[in-house]
């Protein structure tokens, strides 16, 4: 009995011995597949709204897949929270119906930001949110901004968040 289970596993040994040493894989040289990769990589851009939490401004980070204008940028702010930020409890002060938005920028570093509706009709709140928002699309710190709309402006005034 002993022989018949040593021949066997004598057997299974060389098998796997033979299967090893001879798997048909021969070295060879690195194969060319190719130029790499080329091209534009996908950018994200950080657009930086100023959402209201608890009675103040709390800025906020949302990334796009491509530069926003600031009017863009303004019209995202009264579209409102995001639903991650409203589970944060922000909120927005600005209407809505108060886009689209125009802004023009002045050489003095000012920005006067148009709205659809009446300018005097915002509460103060909505008037920073829309001040420290339109001045966070520029590289310029600090910036003016007047809110303009119906025949009525407020301001120029500055983003009491970014002097």
């Amino acid at each position: 009995m002993r022989t018949g289970l040593a021949r066997r596993v004598l057997a299974a040994g060389l098998v796997s011995l033979v299967a090893v040493a001879g798997c048909g894989v021969q070295p060879s040289d690195a194969i060319p597949a190719g130029d790499p990769p080329s091209g534009a990589v996908a950018r994200t851009t950080t657009i930086t709204l100023y959402l209201v939490k608890n009675g103040r401004l709390s800025a906020v980070t949302r990334l796009s897949g491509r530069p926003l204008s600031p009017a863009d940028t303004l019209a995202l702010l009264a579209a409102g929270p995001a639903g991650e930020e409203q589970a944060h409890g922000l909120t927005t002060d600005v209407p809505p119906e108060a886009g689209p938005f125009s802004v023009t920028a002045e050489p003095t570093g000012h920005l006067v930001v148009t709205l659809s509706t009446a300018a005097r009709d915002l509460s103060t709140l909505a008037v920073e949110q829309i001040v420290c928002t339109a001045a966070a699309t520029t590289p310029e710190s600090p910036v003016q901004v007047t809110v303009a709309g119906a025949g009525q402006s407020v301001g120029p005034r500055n983003c009491p968040r970014r002097r």
